[in-house]
């Protein structure tokens, strides 16, 4: 059948960069304001792979402080977040570095309207020259619109951390080398997070490890999911890991029939561990952990774990009483 020419032409908008200072006067009192607001930190957080919470902002390191002072939600390591509506320059290189020593932060961000080359430069080699409990992103923040819409901002990571790199580095002690079984754990991770990638699944990875297990955030401070890989038993799991609440998972407990059910993962596997503070909830997979056939195994992993997401951060009703809290 011949095609139809359209007589109707598609009329699209123009993308028009804005300057920063027209939307933020001052950098402390409008930038910083604006930037610590939940959805504008989470909007960060997504383009660095990062699930960021608010600690403080202007706070104090000795005689200084830095603009935003925040944590990592699965596991608290603390990240420092410095502003600069301006092209890069030295001193707030060295004031990233001395907030970072003073608070012991893990992530260093540092948000900019253009970097210079010596300071990208900088910023990778020192990348490259620390191990995994150093990081820093170099991110560059723009503003556009289309007509007379509202400003939107964009996020350009820069320079981030070379994960390969530093998962080698970080995961040896006393300069040995990565046992065979850690080489392999990093790469399925590597791996799950190119699939995810590919896929744009709802869910925030983090960087790869060489271990057995990665964590998600959920929403929520007093538990998460985990991934787990055992390569000798050929299984997945994906866990709800309770760190410090019996009563938590006494609540879940509670709950079990109606959990199941809307999971629709069939029967998990619910673990009080009696003697720890911790209890976990889980769903194991026999699978091919082959290199050729890992695409149905990190599907299920991504799915189950969205899943997990979706059904355990909400407010299940609680017990009318629990005695074992940890």
């Amino acid at each position: 059948m011949p095609r139809i020419a359209s007589d109707v032409k598609m009329k699209l908008g123009k993308l028009k960069q804005i300057d920063l200072r027209e939307q933020w006067k001052h950098e402390a009192l409008d930038f910083t304001k604006w930037l610590a607001e939940p959805e504008n930190l989470e909007q960060l957080g997504d383009e660095i792979g990062l699930d960021i919470r608010l600690i403080q902002t202007e706070a104090g390191v000795g005689k200084f402080a830095v603009d935003i002072l925040a944590e990592e939600e699965t596991t608290g390591k603390k990240i420092v977040i410095e502003n600069q509506l301006e092209a890069t320059n030295h001193s707030h290189l060295g004031q990233l570095l001395t907030y970072a020593a003073g608070i012991e932060a893990e992530y260093i961000v540092w948000v900019v309207r253009d970097a210079r080359d010596e300071h990208r430069q900088a910023v990778e080699w020192l990348n490259e020259h620390t191990d995994d409990r150093i990081n820093l992103f170099l991110v560059r923040i723009e503003l556009w619109q289309i007509g007379n819409s509202d400003p939107a901002p964009k996020f350009h990571v820069i320079s981030r951390p070379n994960d390969w790199t530093k998962s080698i580095r970080g995961g040896t002690s006393n300069n040995a080398e990565l046992t065979d079984t850690r080489l392999w754990q990093l790469e399925f991770w590597q791996q799950l997070q190119t699939f995810a990638l590919t896929h744009k699944p709802p869910l925030k990875l983090r960087k790869p490890q060489a271990q057995h297990w990665q964590d998600l955030a959920i929403g929520r401070s007093d538990c998460h999911v985990a991934f787990g890989v055992l390569r000798n038993e050929g299984h997945v799991g994906v866990s709800l890991y309770i760190p410090n609440s019996k009563a938590l998972y006494h609540t879940f407990l509670a709950n079990k029939t109606a959990i199941e059910s809307e999971l629709g993962l069939g029967a998990l596997s619910w673990q009080e561990l009696p003697g720890k503070k911790a209890s976990r909830i889980q769903l194991l997979k026999d699978t091919d952990l082959s290199s050729e056939n890992r695409n149905e195994t990190f599907s299920w992993i991504v799915n189950t774990a969205q899943r997990f997401k979706t059904t355990f951060s909400k407010n299940w009703t609680p017990l009318p009483s629990h005695d074992g809290d940890a």
